[in-house]
């Protein structure tokens, strides 16, 4: 048996991953997966708590390991009920996640990084810049959190759960997180954890080409594809990494994954900029943009939510009528994403673009109240 000098958030490992780490310090594989069901589908923290596990592994476990979600900055709900929670990642970095409800189903925006190195023209998170990768126990305990505030606000009962559907469109580029990514996944898909079907899963990527096919063989959830334009050139301006991966390569890798995809069909997101995107002309590219890489899509239009450092504007609703009109006559299943939670930045492109402010702000507050921890919280 091996030991080791600091304790382990268990959030870290996937149901294999804690499998491993338990036997790695002389305990039998049941055991984690009892302490897996624990935590992810009770929600509980305490290892005095988890009543069928052993007096000896208990104090074990209080000795090495822990099981903590993030600290939580701020916590902003919208009249239509989304909610947006600020976490602190540490040394003056925070990422945001979002709860989405709707009547048949509640959705969460997950962040997968702090900042994000991709850098979108339209997306202000991207004008932030990139601090660093997330952690998988980062990625889930924005779930965990979520799930089980959630369960315990809208009073459900213990195996009914909150969240039915995850997206992984906060913060970040998640396939630029790969190795943490795909931990978190097969957890929220374990039915010893959040039990989630794999197309209620998405992972929404800028084009990432050589992840996507590696996502397809690790495992293969829904893909959402930031697509924002239908030619070379407007997209290199748009999405930087179209430099590196250019439409051909990104739609080819996307008939590729269809093979394996849960769903028949990838999605693409074209955020819709006023006079820069938007034209019919336009759109009938992306008709024969697809029909030419015969990759089966519905195309999600997602209305652009300004920030001052963009300089773009959101197109009317005269226009993104018209450029869905077109896409709609050539047979291309369309639709219009309804903006929610734009009252408190929540909405789509516009996680975390006041996050440095907002961080310094709850620190003041804490430093004037002489709140203990808030040197650590600092820059």
């Amino acid at each position: 048996m091996s030991g080791e000098l600091t304790s382990t958030n268990l959030l870290q490992f996937d149901r294999d991953g804690l499998v491993e780490w338990f036997g790695r310090h002389g305990h039998a594989a049941f055991r984690a997966r009892q302490v897996f069901r624990w935590m992810h589908q009770k929600g509980v923290a305490d290892f005095e708590a988890m009543s069928d596990l052993a007096k000896p592994l208990r104090q074990f476990l209080r000795e090495h390991a822990h099981i903590a979600a993030l600290p939580v900055l701020s916590e902003q709900r919208s009249a239509d009920g989304t909610v947006k929670w600020l976490f602190d990642v540490g040394q003056g970095n925070a990422v945001e996640a979002v709860f989405i409800p709707e009547a048949q189903r509640n959705t969460l925006c997950v962040s997968s990084q702090a900042g994000c190195a991709v850098n979108c023209k339209f997306c202000s998170t991207g004008h932030q810049g990139f601090s660093r990768n997330l952690q998988t126990w980062e990625i889930l305990a924005q779930l965990w959190h979520a799930e089980f505030t959630m369960r315990r606000e809208l009073g459900l009962p213990g195996g009914e759960r909150a969240i039915s559907n995850v997206v992984m469109m906060g913060m970040g580029e998640p396939l630029q997180n790969y190795s943490a990514l795909v931990p978190a996944l097969r957890t929220m898909l374990d039915d010893d954890g959040y039990g989630l079907s794999r197309r209620r899963v998405t992972v929404s990527t800028s084009g990432v080409v050589p992840m996507i096919d590696r996502l397809s063989q690790d495992c293969p959830v829904a893909l959402a594809v930031s697509l924002h334009a239908p030619v070379d050139a407007l997209r290199d301006e748009l999405v930087p990494l179209n430099r590196k991966y250019p439409l051909h390569e990104l739609l080819a890798a996307c008939k590729r994954y269809l093979d394996f995809a849960p769903r028949d069909f990838i999605t693409f997101e074209y955020c819709m900029l006023d006079g820069v995107n938007d034209t019919p002309a336009l759109a009938q590219d992306l008709v024969r943009l697809v029909r030419a890489a015969q990759v089966n899509c519905k195309f999600n239009l997602i209305p652009f939510n300004p920030f001052p450092q963009s300089g773009l504007k959101r197109s009317s609703a005269a226009r993104v009528a018209a450029f869905a009109q077109v896409l709609l006559d050539a047979g291309l299943v369309t639709t219009v994403r309804k903006t929610r939670g734009d009252d408190i930045d929540a909405a789509c492109g516009q996680l975390a673009g006041e996050v440095q402010d907002r961080t310094r702000r709850v620190i003041r507050m804490q430093q004037a109240a002489a709140v203990p921890n808030a040197a650590r919280l600092g820059h």
